[in-house]
């Protein structure tokens, strides 16, 4: 990166009219939002009032005049003097930067919703109607605002932009305190994330074969196992993709199939009615105790259904930037409009998977496995096939999303090392090297979408808590006003829920047992 570079004028020795120009300061990297226009008309050289010197220097001073005012008139669009960091240019999420108000809006609707809306109903069984949808509003008040932190937050006064989050982390909290705070929440968000993906893709292709191919189809079914290859294989395949920009149209498919599905699963379920024995009686707890973690626990199942913030500063990185258009702006629309899509996919999800299934989301765990349980036999084949077709299908577009940050950390290794690209060849290897880690893992570790609730309260305060503090730590509110009190609470209180939801699933995990068995993917 860099810091800001100064034009200004000063006198060099004070002869009559002539005045040298300065420019101090190392070179900044492109696309950097204005901070004070150029001063360079203060140094235009006074043109003498003598006729005979105004004859002499017209030939000289007229065009540099011009030269002048015309780069005056650029440096007032672009801010100031920048120069390009090599460095960013070489790695996947600002290799390009001309993205817009729309390509924020499909990167952050497909890293927003996916399958882990489908848990939210399962929150409600603890908490009720009153708690399950007030819980779920102050979460998404909560999260859409350290969301508008971390957008105002990407470029800094001095003109640098945090295009990754591990390094405004660094920024505000030193750098070995930052890396300790933030690498790990974002490395399981961004690569535990893709190894859930090719669990619940593969998973859902075997499904999706069933459903079209029925009892009577000749060819011999796939194993659980050889799904995931097959996931795996069309993931990394789209992967080749070059950078964050160029993945804006697979990002529009994610988030048009993750509404779909979403919409799909709520309105079928809610049409064919609540099958026989539904409950809404919250489950009976051994203990207070219990009971307290049961709650610590949905409290972390609607916290997590608001994933990436891992990615909002990288997104932004994709957006040019300059003093007249700083890249917050087009990046908050498209934001404002995402989250309204994002609001009107899980409220109704929740509300409605709840209503249809209550206590037996307990036995299901998400809708999914709900709808084809209990209404399997009067769905039509179409629809379930269907639902489950796009569920795959946003799979496999948010495993690009959520591997780019990954792909670039790898690649920034290698570029910092050697200081040049990578080239084609290596990319590539990058790529296919971390699809096979994920499909390794998820192939040796079928049950760590049981730990999801565990790492999901060490990953919290990347959305609920340090947005906020980090905001007080950089822009230095005053202190004791209603900005820094607010922000100081939540992030206290991020840290705190963090700490409640951990200790709620280790509370699960310790009293209900989970299964392990590795490499045996079911």
């Amino acid at each position: 990166m860099g810091e800001l570079v100064e034009v200004h004028s000063s006198p060099a020795t004070r002869r009559p009219g002539l005045e040298t120009l300065v420019i101090a300061g190392p070179p900044l990297q492109l696309n950097c939002p204005s901070m004070t226009p150029s001063p360079l008309l203060d140094s235009v050289p006074q043109t003498p009032k003598s006729p005979f010197v105004t004859r002499l220097m017209t030939p000289v001073a007229s065009p540099m005049k011009k030269a002048i005012v015309s780069m005056q008139g650029y440096l007032e669009e672009v801010g100031h003097f920048t120069k390009l960091d090599p460095q960013e240019t070489w790695l996947p999420i600002t290799e390009s930067r001309n993205g817009n108000a729309y390509y924020s809006a499909f990167h952050t609707l497909s890293s927003g919703i996916g399958f882990q809306a489908l848990v939210l109903p399962l929150a409600f069984t603890t908490l009720g109607w009153v708690w399950g949808i007030i819980c779920l509003s102050l979460a998404f008040i909560w999260q859409l605002y350290t969301l508008w932190l971390l957008v105002q937050l990407h470029e800094s006064e001095s003109g640098k932009r945090y295009s990754r989050y591990l390094r405004l982390s660094m920024a505000a909290f030193g750098e070995k305190l930052g890396k300790l705070l933030a690498l790990f929440p974002i490395m399981y968000l961004s690569g535990g994330t893709c190894v859930t993906l090719i669990m619940i893709g593969g998973g859902t292709m075997k499904i999706f074969f069933q459903i079209v191919c029925g009892n009577t189809c000749s060819l011999k079914p796939l194993s659980v196992v050889e799904w995931y290859v097959v996931f795996t294989c069309l993931a990394i395949i789209l992967a080749q993709l070059p950078n964050l920009n160029s993945i804006a149209g697979v990002s529009l498919v994610g988030a048009i199939t993750a509404i779909s599905y979403c919409s799909l699963i709520w309105i079928v379920s809610i049409i064919h009615g609540t099958p026989e024995g539904v409950s809404y009686d919250p489950p009976e707890a051994k203990s207070e105790m219990a009971r307290l973690f049961n709650i610590f626990n949905s409290l972390g199942i609607i916290t997590f259904a608001f994933r990436g913030h891992n990615l909002v500063l990288e997104i932004q990185g994709t957006i040019p930037s300059s003093g007249k258009h700083p890249s917050r702006l087009p990046m908050w629309r498209g934001v404002k409009f995402a989250y309204l899509i994002v609001a009107t996919c899980l409220f109704p999800l929740a509300i409605g998977g709840y209503w249809v299934y209550g206590n037996l989301m307990a036995e299901n765990g998400e809708m999914l496995s709900a709808l084809y349980k209990y209404h399997k036999r009067d769905t039509s084949k179409l629809l379930l096939g269907l639902a489950s077709l796009l569920v795959v299908i946003n799979s496999l577009t948010s495993f690009q999303i959520y591997a780019m940050p990954v792909f670039d950390n790898l690649e920034f290794r290698y570029t910092s090392k050697w200081k040049r690209p990578c080239p084609q060849w290596l990319r590539t290897g990058i790529r296919v090297f971390f699809g096979s880690l994920a499909f390794f893992i998820s192939v040796a570790l079928p049950f760590l979408p049981s730990l999801a609730g565990l790492i999901g309260g060490i990953a919290l305060p990347i959305t609920l808590a340090y947005p906020c503090l980090m905001w007080v730590i950089i822009k230095k509110p005053q202190k004791f006003s209603l900005n820094w009190c607010l922000n100081c609470l939540l992030g206290v209180l991020g840290m705190v829920l963090s700490v409640l939801v951990t200790t709620g699933a280790i509370w699960g995990i310790v009293t209900k047992g989970i299964k392990i068995h590795f490499f045996k993917p079911q």
